[in-house]
């Protein structure tokens, strides 16, 4: 048995940007920066931030194209993915991204009128945080998986 599943919480870095596989899927990513404060043990404070990139396929990547903008604050799950890739300086570069199956959106702008969060997951289907949840299929990026999308950095 394994698993491979993250769950973050953090703020949208950019707006997202969808696109298209050459089967027609839609896949939509966005950068999501993850932070945490500590102290130092001269109890200086001290803030460290992670960015990934996040990737939402098919009916989702419709959905976090249309309602998730730059500084939102968004809780996203899914499955972890680490991938290397030349640079166009010729260096080895390393990413960690998300293949998002809910997100969940926290701020205001994400809400409905009642306050209550918005959560949409992969099937597309959108309810208030405390709704019963739907279970992602076993294989979430579609019917592509995200290595045959242009071996690019996004």
């Amino acid at each position: 048995m394994s698993l491979n599943k993250v769950t973050m919480i953090g703020n949208v870095g950019t707006d997202p940007e969808m696109r298209y596989t050459p089967s027609g899927a839609a896949v939509t990513d966005f950068r999501l920066a993850v932070s945490r404060r500590y102290s130092t043990r001269d109890g200086n404070q001290q803030e460290e931030t992670e960015w990934f990139t996040v990737t939402a396929w098919e009916r989702l990547a419709d959905t976090v194209n249309q309602y998730v903008t730059k500084g939102m604050k968004v809780y996203v799950e899914g499955r972890l993915k680490s991938r290397s890739y030349q640079g166009n300086d010729g260096q080895m570069r390393f990413s960690n991204e998300i293949n998002a199956q809910t997100v969940l959106f926290l701020d205001r702008g994400g809400s409905d009128r009642s306050g209550t969060q918005q959560q949409w997951n992969e099937e597309g289907g959108g309810g208030t945080a405390n709704a019963p949840r739907q279970e992602a299929p076993s294989d979430p990026s579609g019917p592509e998986s995200p290595s045959d999308v242009e071996d690019l950095p996004w």
